[in-house]
């Protein structure tokens, strides 16, 4: 079980740093909840991997939706209560409340295809290095 835990550990650190780094390369800046967000996405993905034996697109499929009500989420947390105006989608088509719309949630559907195979790379070499999993 705390081999399993450290596992879940360095996947989310590595969800939390590779959405952090996008983030900055795609916009300029990033936010820690993001950050967050990234690991758990991650994480979430990584273990789906392990416990769901679907097409790689009916994962990125639940990826996707995992993503989107996740943001929806922390955008409320972050922009709506917080004020800390981290993203506005308002300006874009068919919007919640300017926390969510369809063109960021296939985009995340997009980003989840490499995401998975990620995972599936962290998976084989997890196994490799414990010879179980």
């Amino acid at each position: 079980m705390q081999k399993q835990a450290g596992e879940y550990a360095c996947v989310f650190l590595f969800g939390f740093f590779l959405y952090a780094m996008l983030e900055i390369a795609g916009r300029g800046r990033t936010h820690w909840t993001m950050g967050l967000l990234g690991g758990a996405a991650l994480v979430y993905l990584y273990s789906m991997e392990q416990c769901l034996h679907e097409p790689v697109y009916m994962r990125a499929l639940l990826g996707a939706v995992f993503v989107t009500a996740a943001e929806f989420a922390v955008g409320v947390f972050d922009n709506l209560i917080m004020d800390w105006a981290v993203w506005d989608y308002t300006d874009r088509a068919y919007n919640l409340s300017g926390q969510i719309c369809p063109l960021f949630s296939f985009l995340w559907f997009l980003l989840c295809f490499p995401a998975c195979g990620i995972c599936k790379l962290l998976r084989r070499r997890w196994a490799g290095a414990s010879g179980v999993l």
